[in-house]
């Protein structure tokens, strides 16, 4: 698959998905918190399944 998010997208991703992760271990938030492991993933391999759905990226076009 072609990388489809930008490094801004991708760096704001991994630091919401470890936010997440980090409430939903200390149970600030419950267990629902640990759905931060999706955008943990997404950010760090640089393809969202969403995105292509639809279309999108937030990656800079290359000449």
């Amino acid at each position: 698959m072609k990388t489809n998010e930008g490094s801004i997208d991708r760096a704001l991703r991994i630091i919401a998905g470890i936010a997440l992760i980090a409430l939903a271990y200390t149970g600030a938030i419950g267990k629902w918190g640990y759905i931060g492991i999706l955008p943990l993933l997404t950010g760090i391999m640089g393809i969202c399944p969403a995105y292509s759905i639809f279309g999108i990226s937030t990656c800079p076009l290359k000449k």
